[in-house]
């Protein structure tokens, strides 16, 4: 574990840091006493919330515009850091009209753009924000609980269409590639569906799929879903793998694995006065329910929050700023 001497002392970068979880990544980081951080957002996009965070107006909070296309301003963000935490990857559930230039490329080259700029600089750990989409859909992967060694069947993917899981597994299996080449220290992260207060100014995808379950969507979220996990655990699990030398590898970040149908059940109990849609048989087909699905991580330390708060946060947040209604931003 890093000293709060150093803590203080180290400069760490947050690449999509204006983003949800990066937003509360960069909040976390604060309240870890970390008060030198290299935040790149995508340029033009809103970074005003960032300085508004509790004790960013005492830390040395600097916000670089780099799409992570640029390998120069990544670099530029990226120099003079001992740690990078790689969230800013596109995610969107609508479908793509140009799926290589709008998710898999970024993706994929962003993500080598960041480790080529942190073995320039010696970085001394890269936290790459992957997905549980880089470990589900696998239908291959029959009666056995989902768990870290699992990857999403690429082929199957693209056959339906489903952009979003390839751009993540290929963007994860090229950061491995470089690491293992380049001899750089690569943890990853697969957090679940993320769920908790909004901070950025605009409504996210993953809490979309709550707003759009409240609203009486039928969507079964079949190719997208393992669990729910509240952000700021995966905010705490990023800080986490940073900050332990014994983590390696790739870490489940959900509390628990269940269909998608049971999540929904759960949330009309806690709202019954949404028409929430009650859905018949399994959402997810064959899907086995795990408790202790993230035991990597839990085993580090990690106590997660229940999920059911984090549904209440994130209703709250979403009538405190009107999305309850509408439909999702883009951004």
């Amino acid at each position: 574990m890093a000293s709060e001497a150093e803590k203080e002392e180290e400069t760490v970068c947050v690449t999509g840091a204006n983003g949800f979880i990066g937003t509360w990544l960069v909040k976390t980081l604060l309240d870890n006493n970390y008060t030198s951080i290299n935040a790149t957002v995508f340029p033009g996009s809103d970074s005003s919330h960032l300085f508004a965070l509790p004790g960013a107006g005492d830390a040395n909070l600097r916000v670089f515009e780099a799409d992570v296309l640029d390998s120069g301003a990544v670099s530029r963000a990226v120099e003079g850091c001992k740690g990078v935490f790689h969230v800013a990857s596109p995610c969107t559930l609508e479908d793509p009209v140009d799926p290589e230039k709008e998710l898999i490329l970024p993706a994929v080259q962003g993500t080598l753009n960041v480790l080529e700029a942190a073995k320039r600089f010696g970085v001394r750990r890269v936290v790459v924000t992957s997905s549980i989409s880089a470990i589900v859909p696998n239908p291959g992967w029959k009666d056995k609980v989902f768990d870290e060694t699992s990857w999403t069947d690429l082929e199957y993917c693209k056959s339906r269409k489903k952009w979003y899981p390839v751009s993540k597994t290929l963007a994860e299996k090229a950061a491995w590639e470089f690491a293992e080449k380049h001899g750089v220290d690569v943890v990853a992260i697969h957090p679940a569906t993320c769920l908790g207060p909004l901070m950025q100014p605009y409504l996210n995808a993953s809490c979309a799929v709550l707003q759009q379950l409240l609203q009486g969507s039928k969507d079964t979220q079949e190719y997208h879903w393992l669990g729910a996990v509240p952000v700021k655990d995966v905010a705490k699990a990023q800080v986490l793998l940073f900050e332990s030398p014994a983590a390696s590898g790739r870490y489940l970040c959900t509390n628990g694995i269940y269909q998608f149908g049971d999540f929904a059940e759960r949330v009309s109990k806690l709202f019954p006065e949404f028409p929430v849609h009650r859905f018949d048989g399994e959402t997810q087909p064959g899907l086995i329910p795990c408790k202790d699905a993230a035991k990597r991580l839990m085993d580090l330390g990690l106590v997660f929050t229940p999920v059911e708060d984090a549904v209440r946060e994130t209703v709250e947040s979403l009538k405190a700023k009107g999305f309850l209604g509408q439909h999702i931003s883009q951004s």
